[in-house]
């Protein structure tokens, strides 16, 4: 999956979070609040691994240094969009901590 495609998937998971029952978001439901956690958190981590693999490519002198430029490009944006998810998700619930009953 490219970045871009990943970027678009999480972004579209998250903008239909707010339209999902709440049962919904218990992951008691197909597409729950953890079924995203859980394939965006796989998703990183195969950007990484895609990553790693391309630099041990590499060092053996099988692959193309764009290739692994590009691979920990994926890698790092994929990283750096999840880091920016879970701000959004700590920033609401400290907001929600605040609110008054």
């Amino acid at each position: 999956m490219t970045t871009n495609a990943f970027a678009a998937g999480a972004y579209a998971a998250i903008q239909n979070m707010g339209r999902a029952p709440a049962a919904g978001l218990t992951g008691a439901g197909e597409g729950g609040f953890t079924q995203l956690l859980t394939s965006t958190l796989d998703g990183v981590a195969e950007a990484g691994k895609r990553a790693d693999g391309q630099a041990l490519a590499v060092a053996a002198g099988k692959a193309n240094v764009v290739d692994v430029v590009t691979a920990v490009a994926e890698s790092e944006t994929a990283l750096q969009t999840l880091v920016a998810v879970r701000d959004r998700v700590i920033s609401a619930y400290e907001d929600i901590m605040r609110m008054q009953i």
